[in-house]
């Protein structure tokens, strides 16, 4: 497989792309297939088994296209579906992780308050709980899920300041949001907060994933050999399962185009 062959990424709906961005930035060689799955969002509050049907066809979808990885730029598929993934295709799968390890490391053994942001799926998997055991006996983490903030991104709503923050009130009034040191963004769709999150947490480090991940695939395809060479002009082909114009100009909005 070429090295120019295109990166699938993927999300349940319109927040992996802030991966994209991401990829853009640091990879701007690369050119990148998105596909959200905005017919079936949220992900977040749908049975493992249906979300791992979902990405079985989205991924498959991809393999066709000749992709040469595929990143699950999704919290929730990658705790539902990421180890089924690498075990059904033959190239680099590259999930997610909430930067619960980044957000405890920051306080260079001082015990950190944490409050993690996700949907309720990502914060009930396995996989998440397994990372939780590898901290919380030596940090406060806190698990707070807020199903609510993936749909204002994907109905387009994020510019809505009182309703954004009406909602964001809402999960975190609850919490000692002045001796929080960090927050934890463990959904892609979050990332478009991180501005309402600076207002509402202004003494918190506000962290997510999407730097760690793209990172990641960078390594990997280097060490195969598959980085598109420097100063090629990548590019981003936008689809979704919703077939709706007004989908794909908010897909591209999202993206900063």
């Amino acid at each position: 497989m070429s090295s120019h062959a295109p990166i699938g990424v993927f999300d349940s709906g319109l927040g992996g792309l802030s991966v994209v961005r991401q990829i853009r930035k640091d990879m701007p060689q690369e050119t990148v297939l998105y596909f959200g799955d905005s017919a079936h969002a949220p992900y977040g509050l749908r049975p493992p088994e249906e979300i791992r049907g979902f990405c079985f066809s989205i991924c498959d979808r991809f393999i066709e296209q000749g992709v040469k990885a595929i990143v699950v730029a999704c919290n929730t598929a990658t705790a539902a579906a990421v180890n089924d993934l690498r075990a059904r295709y033959d190239i680099p799968i590259i999930g997610m992780e909430p930067a619960l390890k980044v957000a405890c490391d920051r306080g260079n053994g001082v015990r950190q308050h944490i409050v993690v942001a996700a949907t309720p799926l990502t914060l009930k998997e396995h996989k998440f709980e397994v990372l939780m055991d590898r901290f919380d006996s030596q940090h406060d983490i806190r698990k707070q899920p807020c199903p609510d903030l993936v749909g204002i991104v994907e109905s387009g709503r994020l510019a809505d300041r009182d309703l954004v923050m009406r909602t964001l009130h809402g999960y975190f009034d609850c919490y000692d949001r002045e001796h929080t040191d960090s927050v934890v963004l463990g959904c892609t769709h979050f990332v478009f907060y991180r501005d309402y999150f600076r207002e509402l947490f202004p003494h918190s480090a506000i962290l997510d994933g999407n730097e760690g991940t793209v990172r990641h695939l960078s390594v990997v395809l280097e060490s195969l050999g598959k980085l598109a060479e420097d100063g090629r002009r990548g590019e981003v082909v936008v689809a979704n399962s919703k077939d709706s114009q007004a989908v794909l100009d908010l897909s591209h909005e999202l993206l900063g185009e």
